[in-house]
């Protein structure tokens, strides 16, 4: 592990200066916070606002640069009315990444800056991940992968930190939630995003509200898959969710799955 934290920060020392795509999850933050305390003002946070990013997600990452130091700035792009986008095709994430990179690229060249950074990590490499072959195609580094760095390993460096992130659940976009080929719309962002948000808010730490048309399908972490046998809790629940607009609500036995609408 200290291996692997010397070459990350001989890695960052070593560009000199960058734009860092920064979302506030515990990987971003993560090079974020080690880029500014080796670079100062020349590492560059750049957190792209869209319609399929919840609104907390946009807030913490807002609050989190402004709390540890980082140097922010925040774009909007509004890319959901995009064929690309909206037509949801399975590689949606490659032509987001392409055109979200492709912009940041243009940040960097504008700031002078040598490097434009991710955070993607080791794990990355196991899971369908498409816009990993944008990145590739734009010479975007990722430190944390550079020096082998797993997500265990970067929540323990977090920790060790004392970054607030090293055990924020795993997150992903909006659109993440709508199987592929079925258009993505505003209003359905709004419902997956008002539907997370009653889960977050009846306790539940690790969750997915699928989108299939008028069914949400609920996927939550093994271990907490046993309170839905509290039926007030789940009177509770189909009912805020048939007010956010859905007809019925089901819970996936097999719990939360990442990626499991690849």
């Amino acid at each position: 592990m200290r291996q692997k934290e010397e070459i990350l920060r001989d890695r960052i020392t070593s560009m000199e200066s960058m734009v860092l795509g920064f979302s506030g999850g515990v990987d971003s933050t993560l090079l974020a916070y080690v880029g500014t305390e080796l670079l100062k003002d020349r590492c560059l946070c750049v957190t792209v606002r869209e319609a399929y990013h919840s609104q907390e997600e946009f807030e913490e990452s807002v609050q989190l640069a402004e709390t540890l130091g980082f140097r922010q700035k925040v774009y909007t792009r509004g890319l959901v009315d995009r064929d690309f986008i909206r037509l949801n095709p399975r590689d949606r994430c490659y032509a987001c990444k392409r055109e979200i990179f492709s912009f940041l690229e243009s940040i960097r060249a504008q700031e002078g800056f040598r490097y434009l950074a991710d955070g993607s990590n080791v794990d990355d490499l196991g899971d369908y991940r498409p816009g990993l072959r944008a990145l590739k195609e734009l010479h975007v580094r990722s430190p944390l992968r550079e020096a082998g760095l797993t997500k265990e390993d970067i929540r323990n460096l977090s920790r060790k930190y004392g970054l607030p992130t090293w055990n924020k659940p795993a997150f992903a976009c909006l659109a993440s939630r709508i199987p592929y080929g079925e258009e993505i719309t505003p209003q359905k962002l709004r419902q997956v995003e008002a539907g997370e948000r009653i889960l977050r808010d009846l306790g539940f730490v690790q969750y997915r509200l699928r989108h299939h048309g008028d069914i949400a399908r609920i996927e939550v972490a093994r271990q907490e898959r046993a309170r839905f046998f509290d039926e007030a809790l789940l009177d509770q629940l189909g009912e805020q969710l048939r007010q956010v607009g859905f007809r019925y609500v089901t819970i996936d036995v097999m719990g939360y799955q990442m990626g499991s609408l690849n």
